[in-house]
């Protein structure tokens, strides 16, 4: 298992395509829609992402995954690919959900101490994007700083 950093989105999708992953979780906040943002917001955040995925080589599935309650109004299909969407997953807890999904695996997200031990646990890749500091609320900034403290314990450098 495989830790990326990215600070851009330029930079996660460059390291997505490179990894010819078949299996993708995607991380909602802030990849798809930033946290506290309306439905119009994620809906339109699910179109753009499915659009790019779909450049995305050997991609069989795609499942968008959040802690929080929030669900796209419709959840788009992507030619080839199984597409899927998991509000209140409880990362990292909960994997039953992901254990059925094709490898090679990579997970997107914000979050060491979800996103990243939910690859871990996994066996997935990781892409770890560190977004501007001045998007993030109060309580993600705190996980994140206890979620670094996760890094040398779950993942080695790529």
């Amino acid at each position: 298992m495989a830790l990326y950093d990215a600070v851009t989105m330029d930079e996660v999708w460059t390291l997505m395509e490179a990894q010819s992953a078949r299996s993708l979780v995607f991380d909602v906040e802030p990849l798809v829609a930033i946290w506290g943002t309306d439905t119009v917001t994620l809906d339109s955040g699910v179109v753009e992402t499915l659009r790019r995925l779909g450049r995305v080589p050997g991609r069989e599935v795609v499942l968008f995954s959040t802690n929080s309650a929030r669900r796209p109004t419709v959840l788009p299909g992507l030619p080839d690919a199984r597409v899927g969407y998991r509000s209140s997953a409880v990362k990292p807890l909960r994997t039953k959900e992901y254990r059925d999904l094709p490898r090679p695996g990579l997970v997107v997200g914000d979050q060491l101490a979800t996103d990243g031990a939910l690859a871990w646990r996994l066996g997935f890749d990781f892409v770890h994007y560190h977004p501007p500091r001045d998007w993030i609320p109060p309580g993600p900034r705190l996980m994140m700083a206890l979620g670094e403290l996760l890094r040398p314990l779950l993942f080695r450098a790529a």
